[in-house]
């Protein structure tokens, strides 16, 4: 039991929505105590970029086994398997991916440019082979994303679940500025957001929201089980605490 767990109410007494963290290059023991603490809380467990490429495999490997029982899923982040396209590895890079034990594959064209029709293919085969698919939508570079309209990606988000993703991710990157539904202060662009959940289901979606103020955004505007994404691994009990009520930025607001 946790401490004070008398002041949980049946509203907030266990955790509501995906939190999908970044794993930026933690050592094992600092990443195993880390899950020991908060493992509970977290669903997703994104390595970030292309970490894995310069990390043992062996300690890549038992990483992901440690992640894995704590009933989390592990997953390469989308730069690494943008990086198989444009070497034409991909056969290559689902294999290690499966060596590695890893299960969840993110899909992404943040930073390379490929026609739609290729991206939907590429979710196919991944899940032909076994894996889940998160999928996101979006441009790392400010220029190219603000040419991708609102329709265009929330056409892009029902293909990409039709092909077969079980999420699609919401490029913000790990700053959280200037990307997507954030303008250059880091402050969500309302109107946007409002838009795409008109026209989506927000279950379907994961909301990289890296900061703390866009996490409060989120949590007071859809709800505690939103699902929020690119979370600092230090962060994760905070947001917790947001989710619940538990701080004041949430506190009676729920």
């Amino acid at each position: 039991m946790n401490s004070f767990n008398f002041l949980l109410n049946e509203k907030n007494n266990k955790h509501c929505g995906i939190t999908m963290v970044l794993d930026k290059g933690l050592g094992f023991e600092t990443s195993k105590s880390l899950m020991e603490l908060s493992g509970e809380y977290v669903d997703y467990l994104k390595f970030g970029w292309g970490t894995t490429a310069i990390q043992d495999f062996n300690l890549v490997k038992d990483k992901v086994e440690m992640y894995k029982s704590f009933d989390m899923n592990p997953y390469v982040g989308g730069t690494l398997f943008e990086i198989a396209i444009i070497q034409s590895k991909l056969s290559e890079f689902f294999e290690e991916a499966d060596k590695l034990g890893f299960e969840t594959l993110e899909v992404s064209d943040g930073t390379i440019d490929i026609p739609h029709s290729e991206k939907i293919d590429y979710i196919s085969q991944a899940k032909d082979l076994g894996f889940e698919v998160l999928s996101e939508v979006g441009k790392k570079d400010l220029e190219k994303d603000n040419k991708i309209s609102l329709d265009d990606r929330i056409n892009y988000i029902k293909k990409e679940l039709d092909a077969g993703s079980s999420k699609i991710i919401i490029e913000a990157r790990e700053g959280g500025k200037s990307i997507g539904v954030f303008d250059e202060k880091g402050n969500a662009k309302g109107n946007e957001v409002d838009y795409i959940l008109n026209k989506t289901k927000s279950d379907d979606l994961i909301w990289e929201a890296p900061n703390k103020n866009q996490q409060v955004y989120f949590i007071l505007k859809i709800g505690h089980d939103v699902n929020l994404g690119n979370i600092s691994s230090d962060e994760i009990i905070s947001l917790e605490t947001l989710r619940r009520g538990l701080r004041g930025d949430t506190l009676g607001k729920l």
